[in-house]
């Protein structure tokens, strides 16, 4: 292992640790402005990390597939929501669902300037300096948050897609669509292990990506 990959993996290890607090920040956020105070209760409403930290999705697998794939990915510990404390239960939790991949999508917009600022100070010659610690940050946080944000849109439970869908279902349709939660997880491992996920997930990836890089003028 060379002091290159060292310095790549730690500059990796800020944006996912800030896309996937703030994920689930987002959600107890939101959830608190429609009536439920259950993360603010359990002290989850905060930016530090180590609130969030699930030993395996945050630490064992982001480390494991960066030095096996040069990748990172992760989770953190899902911040709870007591459904039945919002004012609205049905039509809120779409709300509380979405503003985790909203938040993805806000970072995803923060790390474009930060590599736009990047690219100035480098002015077209990288170094191993403060230019190349931003532009490699800027292009991990772009990536990072929006793999999270089309992640958690597919309308798999218990990813925050299902809870958009689940709130436009009614009762007995709802009740059966809940009912594929224990599985969730297996399905999503059959759909990584057989590419499937990837094929779903890869041109929206570049399409996304694309779309950040010109709404921020970067080439």
């Amino acid at each position: 292992m060379d002091f290159l990959t060292i310095q790549k993996f730690l500059l990796w290890v800020i944006p996912v640790l800030f896309a996937i607090t703030l994920h689930e920040v987002a959600h107890g956020w939101v959830a608190k402005q429609f009536g439920d105070k259950t993360a603010l209760m359990m002290g989850r409403l905060t930016i530090n990390p180590i609130k969030h930290i699930d030993p395996i999705g945050t630490i064992l697998v982001p480390t494991a597939l960066f030095f096996l794939s040069g990748f990172i990915f992760g989770w953190a510990k899902p911040v709870p929501v007591t459904q039945q404390n919002l004012r609205n239960p049905k039509r809120d939790m779409a709300y509380v669902a979405i503003a985790g991949p909203a938040a993805n999508l806000l970072m995803a917009f923060f790390w474009a300037i930060v590599l736009k600022i990047g690219i100035a100070i480098s002015d077209g010659n990288p170094q191993a300096g403060l230019d190349w610690v931003l532009i490699y940050m800027g292009q991990a946080g772009i990536i990072i948050n929006l793999i999270l944000m089309i992640l958690n849109i597919i309308p798999i439970p218990p990813l925050d897609g299902s809870r958009i869908v689940s709130s436009f279902l009614p009762g007995k349709m709802d009740y059966q669509y809940s009912r594929m939660e224990p599985y969730g997880f297996i399905i999503l491992l059959i759909l990584l292990a057989t590419g499937i996920l990837g094929k779903i997930i890869g041109p929206v990836l570049t399409y996304c990506m694309q779309l950040v890089l010109i709404l921020f003028g970067i080439r």
